[in-house]
């Protein structure tokens, strides 16, 4: 994966974090990868992604 379209994908999948704040970050990236297509081996660093924004979010509103 070319390093402009993995920046795309991870700006993307924050925002949806933002939008949905799955309960469930490991299934929300999964679902993400097969309804995106995206090429495999990025499951952990996405992941890791979600849990990292949705600490900034419970970080923000308390």
């Amino acid at each position: 994966m070319a390093k402009h379209s993995h920046n795309e994908v991870k700006e993307s999948l924050v925002e949806l974090t933002r939008i949905f704040q799955p309960k469930d970050s490991r299934k929300f990236v999964r679902d993400y990868i097969r309804k995106y297509r995206i090429t495999g081996g990025y499951e952990e660093e996405l992941t890791l992604l979600v849990e990292h924004e949705m600490g900034r979010l419970r970080s923000s509103v308390s």
